[in-house]
């Protein structure tokens, strides 16, 4: 036989060894250019690759890098990508230029080690050279993660010393730009220098509030004028910002220190060495105004006064909530529901921006009581309430069988994990991994076991929903305001009101039916 059959046939015999490559870089600096950090790792893990030629080592065509992802954590798309083909069973080796690439944190890196053991993938660094099948490279494995973690905690104590430091000398030390400022780049570090046009309209927004008194006021007029908050590009080329102002955005630029020239770092104010734009006395005079309104519009002191829809009443138009607030003329005080998205954005922002309270109690009350007269009522009723239980019957059920699906293969993996003995790396916490793993899976069986018995037995019939609505009139009679919120709040889920018909839509709980059928309801409610 000849010297190239013999190579073939050498080469039939070894079986390929598919090999991925793993690349990653922290910031996303660079990686525009051509040829950037991911590439030069590929390429050295490729040649790596090549000259294990001989043993059946085949680069896969799949790249996985990730570019400007943190290796203290596992929160990475081409990670995700990477330990999924494992587990489809594609991949046989991982190939890194160097350990730290693939993680900087012990615990992330002896999970992943972990997956691959289970599946029987073998990991290379190109540039450290180890085998984790012996004992000695195991403990040079962990010896250099360990320094990896090392580093990377002292970088980000670095970081944040270095942002405190800039932060006492008055730098600007980054994130997002702020109205009437631009970034300039220019020198060694980034500084803040006044945009004249915006600027102008900073100070005019200060002096609008000390005129309007309120911030709704300004939201609207500046809403009318088109103003937007500062709007930039980033160096990706994307736009951000360019928002319309709401009350939170405009309660950030009114607090913002950065404007009288100075600068934040948690709860220490230094002087910058930017320009200020707003004046110190308008500034402090904004800051009493704000003090002053906030204690007016304490939101502790509007939900005291009996709101029955509270938390349940919502803006069909706006899918947002109705919040329970009052106003006071002389001894009168005149109690509404405001959409919230109205009270943030201005009353421009909704169709029918707030409601009579007791209005629309009432109308809630009285859906409620025409339920037992009229039979089409009772039976759209019925039908809800029971298709609500039904589907919660339904998702745990289907989240017991993936649950029973877990053990099987948890129990699967104890006992591999029990026969393959103690070489294995971590195998000890492998173990008692997978023991806690089983025992919450058992926990949580118990408890859909129970929850699914009492919504069974929650399973309302017309019966109930008749009896449950039949004496509701003399219920309510003898109830006191707290015990009326809490039987609205035991009966109805949610209260949907749509301005364009001036209609409201009621949903119930089914329990809270059963509850009212079985009297079960009108009791006290605990001590607040």
């Amino acid at each position: 036989m000849n010297r190239r059959a013999t190579s073939a046939k050498k080469s039939a015999a070894t079986p390929a060894t598919r090999c991925a490559i793993y690349t990653r870089k922290s910031s996303d600096e660079g990686l525009q250019q051509e040829f950037n950090s991911l590439d030069a790792q590929r390429e050295a893990a490729e040649a790596y690759i090549a000259s294990q030629k001989n043993e059946g080592w085949v680069c896969n065509a799949e790249r996985y890098d990730d570019g400007g992802f943190t290796g203290g954590n596992m929160e990475r798309p081409a990670l995700k990508r990477l330990l999924a083909d494992i587990d489809a069973g594609k991949i046989d080796c991982v190939v890194v230029y160097k350990v730290d690439r693939l993680s900087r944190s012990l615990m992330d890196f002896a999970r992943i080690v972990e997956i691959f053991e289970r599946h029987q993938v073998s990991f290379v660094s190109v540039t450290q050279h180890f085998n984790t099948t012996h004992s000695m490279g195991r403990l040079t494995l962990n010896i250099l993660l360990s320094f990896a973690q090392f580093e990377r905690e002292i970088i980000g104590e670095r970081i944040r010393d270095k942002i405190a430091a800039s932060r006492q000398r008055g730098k600007w030390t980054g994130g997002t730009p702020v109205l009437g400022y631009d970034v300039d780049r220019s020198g060694p570090s980034p500084k803040l220098i006044i945009n004249p046009t915006e600027a102008a309209r900073v100070l005019q927004i200060f002096e609008l509030y000390l005129e309007l008194g309120a911030l709704l006021p300004v939201v609207a007029e500046l809403e009318r004028r088109g103003w937007r908050n500062k709007a930039w590009t980033t160096r990706d080329g994307r736009t951000r910002g360019g928002l319309p102002f709401d009350k939170c955005r405009l309660h950030d630029l009114l607090t913002s220190v950065v404007y009288i020239g100075k600068v934040r770092h948690k709860d220490e104010v230094y002087a910058g060495e930017h320009e200020a734009i707003v004046p110190d006395d308008l500034f402090a005079r904004v800051q009493r105004q704000l003090q002053q309104n906030g204690r007016r519009g304490n939101p502790g002191l509007r939900n005291k006064h009996g709101a029955l829809l509270r938390g349940l009443l919502f803006c069909k138009a706006c899918n947002r909530a109705m919040s329970h607030t009052f106003t006071t003329r002389g001894n009168q005080r005149y109690r509404y529901y405001a959409c919230t998205r109205a009270v943030k954005r201005g009353r421009g922002a909704c169709p029918r921006r707030s409601l009579p309270a007791a209005e629309m109690e009432r109308a809630v009350v009285d859906e409620i009581r025409c339920i037992a007269n009229d039979p089409e009522i009772l039976r759209d009723t019925l039908t809800q309430a029971r298709a609500q239980t039904e589907a919660a019957i339904r998702r745990l059920a289907d989240e017991r069988r993936a649950l029973e699906r877990t053990q099987t293969r948890l129990q699967a993996d104890l006992r591999c994990a029990a026969n393959s003995g103690a070489g294995a790396v971590g195998m000890a916490a492998r173990i008692a991994d997978l023991n806690d793993h089983v025992r919450n899976a058992e926990r949580r069986v118990g408890e859909i076991d129970t929850t699914l018995a009492g919504l069974r037995g929650e399973l309302v019939e017309a019966a109930d929903v008749a009896a449950a609505f039949a004496d509701f009139d003399a219920l309510w009679a003898t109830l006191s305001p707290r015990e009326q919120a809490r039987i609205l709040h035991l009966l109805v889920r949610r209260v949907d009101f749509n301005a364009a018909d001036a209609t409201i839509e009621v949903s119930f709980y089914a329990a809270g039916i059963r509850a009212l059928a079985d009297g079960d309801a009108g009791g006290e409610e605990e001590a607040a």
